[in-house]
């Protein structure tokens, strides 16, 4: 049990210390991201410490099995350079015995990792698109940037306001362009639209948005045409239709588990697999960190980081690879995902025993020889 409590501590403090630093360099560039999408007005500052909370079971259920691996390697590979594991070895340690020593840790982290994936994820990426949405179909004059042109890419429409009271909740000196639809292959007409107020209403019977616009002038035509319609107004009503926030794999991702459990849909199949899948990738790359943290002086503990590291990225590319081709079709429910953890544990019993199966075979050689 000392050797135990060594070896767990020696590979927890790494692993807590290699998973922090990659959660932190994640959450750094997603931040920046979601900075980006504030000031270009997409959604209210409020609510960006929640997206991040939301967003932060999903970077955590791929970042822990990626810092359990690496720990392992730094570790043990600092024991081997350090020549205690020589040690251990002369006084009975084999590496069976290391291995169910670094597996109980391994499991425990696995079963945090399902949790996450399983229960934990789902509820996180389901709030926060509705979070967004809401913050989307609430946002009004609080997501107006002064004194900049902002485009909105789906649908082609520039604005520009001049001035935003957001106590009042209205805007002074409103610019609005936007490509009309082309009507029966007619001429690509664009609007454009000028206004010295307006403000933002939600329509209490259909829950829709409105642009509400004051004492403006609204033209339509085309760019080198003189056949412009020209409409003054004293208030003019525009739907705002907002954009979808839910991706195709948000969309899987945000399902319960329960109802992924008994669906037939090819997605719904994947996207299961792929939940269970996480938790199996700790205690198989386990296994492979186990067998290529073996190193010498020469070498140091950094000697073997980069085929390891290798060896994980293929490993769960295989099983994103994997997914795809399941929910598009291409690829047989079963053996599904499972084939790829198959083979990778294979390999990592493989390279584990590889000195010790050399040996024996080296052995029967020589002796059907002699």
């Amino acid at each position: 049990m000392i050797l135990f409590r060594y070896l767990a501590s020696e590979m927890l403090k790494t692993v807590f210390a290699v998973t922090l630093t990659l959660l932190v360099i994640i959450m750094s560039g997603r931040f920046v991201k979601y900075l980006g999408q504030v000031a270009s007005g997409d959604f209210a500052p409020e609510v960006l410490f929640w997206v991040m909370m939301y967003r932060l079971p999903n970077f955590l259920e791929v970042v822990l099995p990626l810092g359990l691996f690496i720990g392992i390697l730094l570790s043990y590979g600092r024991l081997y350079v350090d020549s205690e594991m020589t040690v251990m070895s002369a006084c009975g340690m084999s590496r069976r015995r290391l291995l169910s020593y670094t597996l109980i840790p391994a499991f425990f982290t696995a079963g945090i990792v399902a949790y996450i994936s399983l229960v934990v994820t789902p509820s996180g990426i389901q709030a926060y698109v509705e979070l967004l949405a809401e913050s989307r179909s609430e946002i009004g004059v609080k997501a107006a940037v002064e004194g900049r042109f902002r485009l909105d890419r789906g649908s082609g429409r520039v604005t520009y306001i001049e001035k935003a009271d957001r106590d009042d909740q209205t805007m002074q000196g409103v610019f609005i362009a936007q490509p009309e639809p082309i009507v029966d292959g007619g001429r690509p007409l664009i609007s454009v639209v000028t206004a010295s107020q307006g403000r933002f209403e939600i329509d209490r019977k259909s829950g829709q948005r409105y642009l509400v616009l004051d004492d403006g002038v609204r033209y339509v035509g085309e760019s080198g045409f003189m056949d412009y319609q020209v409409t003054s107004f004293a208030r003019l009503d525009q739907l705002i239709r907002d954009s979808e926030v839910k991706t195709y794999r948000q969309e899987l991702d945000g399902k319960d588990t329960l109802d992924l459990w008994g669906s037939t849909e090819l997605e719904d199949i994947a996207a299961i697999q792929w939940r269970i899948s996480l938790g199996l990738l700790v205690p198989i790359a386990a296994v492979i960190a186990v067998s290529l943290s073996k190193t010498d002086h020469r070498r140091g503990r950094y000697g073997k980081m980069f085929p390891a590291f290798m060896i994980y990225m293929v490993y769960l590319v295989c099983l994103n690879a994997i997914r795809d081709a399941i929910a598009k079709g291409d690829w047989p429910v079963f053996p599904g995902m499972w084939i790829v953890h198959a083979a990778f544990l294979l390999l990592g019993l493989i390279l584990l025993y590889r000195d010790s199966m050399l040996r024996h075979w080296w052995l029967s050689w020589r002796r059907r020889r002699d």
